[in-house]
């Protein structure tokens, strides 16, 4: 009898954890297989009540977001150098002071490097340019305050500010004056273009200048503007037809003073 007992327990307990241990692997999460996206992992979670009512647990799931890289920039593409207009300088010219002087021709090699290109500032090269590019345009060898003259100075002024801003291009105080310049030299060349056109032409074509003409005049069309330009019409007219009455009346005030006049003089007469 308590052999018998002894059995029937153990076979109860044998089918209790048996029982608990397929409920256990139903609920265990599995991991699911390694992409080269994201790694993805599921599981159950299981609390006490569902272990002792062999419910199922919550299942939920995260996700491991890949290790971000951080790669350096693309290099910015450098932008083609300016020319300078100096480059065609020659560093064996002498300065503008020394190029009427003979004995500067015969001096040693150190003097000459003094005197010449070679070891000059900014500002000598750029006045020795400026007087290169006015004797193409002067009309004659005394000729300082001609158009041709003020728009060569200009022409060499604005490209050494192009120079200038394209290594400080945050140089705001030179921009404006850069367009300052460019302004003025616009209402020059206008002027020529209307004054001496074959000058105008030859001045172009010497310095390399491209003349683009100003924009035509453009208005957008409203229904107030409609309204105002028809009132300023109609208000023109009247004013005009007001003009023309005016005018009618004193011709005949003229008229009828002239003929009163020569019927008194008709009647002192007689």
């Amino acid at each position: 009898m308590f052999t018998g007992m002894a059995l029937r327990t153990a076979l109860k307990s044998s089918s209790v954890v048996l029982r608990e241990s397929g409920a256990l692997s139903k609920l265990t999460g599995t991991c699911s297989a390694i992409s080269s996206k994201s790694w993805t992992c599921s599981s159950a979670l299981i609390g006490r009540t569902g272990l002792q009512s062999g419910r199922s647990g919550v299942a939920g799931s995260f996700a491991i977001q890949p290790v971000v890289r951080h790669y350096a920039r693309a290099a910015r593409k450098k932008k083609p150098a300016l020319e300078s207009q100096l480059s065609d300088l020659p560093p064996t010219m002498l300065k503008m002071d020394y190029a009427a002087v003979p004995l500067a021709q015969t001096a040693d090699d150190l003097v000459k490097r003094l005197l010449t290109l070679e070891l000059a500032s900014h500002s000598e090269k750029l006045q020795l340019k400026r007087e290169q590019l006015i004797a193409k345009v002067q009309r004659d060898e005394t000729d300082r305050s001609s158009i041709e003259v003020k728009v060569a100075i200009l022409t060499a002024r604005i490209r050494n500010y192009k120079e200038h801003l394209e290594k400080h291009h945050k140089d705001k105080a030179n921009k404006r004056r850069m367009l300052m310049a460019i302004d003025r030299r616009k209402k020059l060349l206008k002027k020529l273009r209307l004054v001496r056109y074959d000058a105008f032409e030859n001045v172009c074509q010497q310095l390399g200048i491209t003349y683009t003409f100003p924009p035509e005049y453009y208005r957008r069309t409203t229904r107030r503007w409609l309204a105002k330009k028809a009132l300023c019409v109609k208000v023109f007219k009247e004013v005009q037809k007001t003009k023309a009455e005016q005018r009618l009346r004193m011709k005949q005030i003229q008229a009828s003073t002239k003929t009163e006049e020569a019927k008194t003089t008709a009647v002192e007469t007689q």
